[in-house]
C-alpha cells in the first residue's frame, strides 16, 4: 500500500458498513460476483500465468493451470451449480414438547470475511476461499503473499477493477502489513501458510473474538504397503512430491516403506523421476525454489543429515542455470528424529524413507507426531487399509494417489490440530462462512404456557406425560 492508497482500517471499514446495510444478499448478487472472478479468470488467465512464473523464475504456464487455474474453474462451477440449493433456509424437525411450532436453519452471511493467503499457490489458495466467502454473500479483503509480488500486484490491479472496495478488495504489503491486516476485527478469518506463523495469526484473532480457519502444513506420511506395486506408487508418490519442486501443504513429506525395501523404493522412485522430469535444469515443468532463502534452507536441511549419517541419493541432477534454484530432487536414507528434516514440514524436493517392520509401528510411528494435513496409503490390502484409516487421525487422506482429494468439491479441505482448523470447499466452505441461524416459530395452537409457573399439580402431570414419550 502506498500513502495515495485508503488505510487498512477504513478499507475494513466501509466493508463492515456495507456488510451491515444488506445482511441479505440475494443470489443473482452473489452469482455475479462470482461470475466477475471467472471472467477475470477467463480474460487475464495468461497474464496471471505469466506473472507466476516470473515471480517463481521457473514455472511453466502449464503448471499454473493445472494447479491453480483448473482448481479455481472447477470450484467457480461447482458453486454456481450448488448456491441456489446451499443459500435456501433449512427445515429441520420439532420434537413433540414444542408442537406443532415449526423451525428452520436461516443461512445468512457473517459479514467481512479477511483471507491471509501464501506464496506456493498464488492464485488457487487466494481466490478459493475467496470465492467461497463471496458465495456465501460476504465481503473479502484479501492480503496476498509478498514473495510473490507480480501475482499480487496484477490481482490487486485486476480485481480493483472488477470489484467496488466495500465488496472485495486486495491489500499489499510486506510481514508487518500482514499482521495488522490480522489484527482487524474481521467476522471470519482465513490463513494459510506454517503452523508457527498460524499460531500467530490465531493470537491476534483471539483479541477480537473473531472466528478462524487455519490451512497450515506439517509433516504428511506416506505408508508403502507390502502389498503395493512400488513402481506404481513410486510414480504417484514422485508426482505428489514433486509437483510445484515439493511446495505444497500436502505435498508427501517422509515415506514409511517395509524394512528391507528401501533400496527398491528409491530404484522406482529414480525411474518415475526421470519419466516425469528428464532433465531438471532448464525444465519448465519442474519449477524453481520460490527464493534465495528457501533455497538455503533447504540446502542447509541435507547438509545437516547427511553430517549426522544419513545417506543422500540426488536424482536427475545437473547444473542449474546461475539463479534459477531449480533443485533436484533427493532422497534420504537414515535420517533419524533428531535431524531437523525429520522436525520440520520440508516444503521441498526432499523426501526421506524410513523402514517399518510391522503396519503397527507405522502407525505409532504417525501416531507419536503432531497429526498431519494429509496421508496417503498405497496397497491393495484392503484390512491393512482400514487398520491405516481407523487408526490415524489426519486432514484428509488419498488412497493409492497423492493429492487428489483436494480436488473433490464434495470432500472439506482442511487440518486438524498442529495442521491447522476448519475446512472449506464445496457446501462445508460455504457453511463455514455463513452464520446457521436457527428460527422456532410458535403456533398459535403452541402450549408453552405448560411450562410456566406457578409449578403445581398441572405441571408435574405434563412432565410424567413428557417422561414417557420422550
Amino acid at each position: 500500500m502506498t500513502s495515495s492508497t485508503p488505510s487498512l482500517r477504513s478499507l475494513f471499514d466501509a466493508q463492515y458498513r456495507a456488510s451491515r446495510a444488506q445482511i441479505a444478499v440475494p443470489l443473482a448478487v452473489r452469482r455475479d460476483r462470482l461470475l466477475r472472478i471467472r471472467a477475470l479468470l477467463d480474460e487475464h488467465g495468461s497474464a496471471l500465468a505469466q506473472a507466476v512464473q516470473e515471480d517463481f523464475g521457473v514455472r511453466s504456464a502449464q503448471l499454473t493451470e493445472i494447479a491453480d487455474m483448473f482448481v479455481l474453474r472447477a470450484l467457480l462451477s461447482h458453486t454456481l451449480k450448488h448456491l441456489p440449493r446451499w443459500i435456501k433456509p433449512v427445515k429441520v424437525s420439532t420434537p413433540l414438547y414444542l408442537q406443532p411450532s415449526s423451525a428452520w436453519l436461516q443461512r445468512q452471511p457473517v459479514g467481512v470475511v479477511g483471507v491471509v493467503s501464501p506464496w506456493n499457490y498464488p492464485l488457487q489458495l487466494a481466490l478459493a476461499p475467496v470465492i467461497t466467502a463471496l458465495a456465501a454473500g460476504n465481503r473479502v479483503m484479501l492480503k496476498p503473499s509478498e514473495l510473490t509480488p507480480r501475482t499480487s500486484a496484477l490481482m490487486g490491479e485486476l480485481i480493483g477493477k472488477a470489484f467496488a472496495a466495500d465488496e472485495f478488495c486486495v491489500v499489499e504489503g510486506d510481514a508487518a502489513l500482514a499482521a495488522a491486516f490480522t489484527q482487524l476485527p474481521f467476522d471470519h478469518l482465513v490463513f494459510t501458510g506454517s503452523t508457527a506463523t498460524g499460531r500467530k495469526v490465531a493470537e491476534a484473532a483471539a483479541a477480537n473474538l473473531t472466528p478462524t480457519t487455519l490451512e497450515l502444513g506439517g509433516k504428511s506420511p506416506c505408508i508403502v504397503d507390502a502389498s503395493c506395486n512400488f513402481d506404481s506408487a513410486a510414480l504417484k508418490i514422485a508426482h505428489g512430491k514433486l509437483l510445484n519442486a515439493g511446495q505444497t501443504c500436502i505435498a508427501p513429506d517422509y515415506v514409511l516403506v517395509p524394512q528391507g525395501r528401501e533400496a527398491a523404493f528409491g530404484e522406482a522412485f529414480a525411474r518415475a523421476v526421470a519419466k516425469l522430469f528428464p532433465t531438471i535444469a532448464g525444465n519448465p515443468d519442474y519449477a524453481a525454489i520460490i527464493s534465495p532463502r528457501h533455497h538455503e534452507r533447504l540446502q542447509a536441511l541435507l547438509a545437516q543429515a547427511e553430517g549426522e549419517g544419513a545417506r543422500l541419493q540426488v536424482l536427475n541432477s545437473g547444473a542449474s542455470a546461475d539463479g534459477s534454484r531449480q533443485m533436484a530432487p533427493v532422497l534420504v536414507f537414515g535420517a533419524t528424529p533428531a535431524m531437523k528434516l525429520m522436525e520440520e514440514e520440508i516444503f521441498g524436493p526432499i523426501l526421506p524413507v524410513l523402514p517399518y517392520t510391522t503396519l503397527d509401528e507405522a502407525i505409532r510411528y504417525i501416531n507419536e507426531r503432531p497429526r498431519p494435513l494429509a496421508l496417503y496409503w498405497f496397497g491393495t490390502d484392503t484390512a491393512a487399509r482400514d487398520a491405516v484409516l481407523a487408526q490415524t487421525v489426519s486432514g484428509g487422506v488419498t488412497v493409492n494417489e497423492t493429492l487428489m482429494h483436494i480436488a473433490h468439491e464434495n470432500l472439506p479441505f482442511g487440518g486438524v490440530g498442529d495442521s491447522g482448523w476448519g475446512a472449506y470447499h464445496g457446501e462445508t466452505g460455504f457453511l463455514r462462512f455463513t452464520q446457521q441461524k436457527p428460527v422456532l416459530l410458535s403456533s398459535k395452537w403452541a402450549r408453552g404456557d405448560l411450562f410456566y409457573p406457578p409449578y403445581g399439580k398441572r405441571f408435574d402431570q405434563v412432565m410424567g406425560l413428557l417422561k414417557r414419550v420422550i
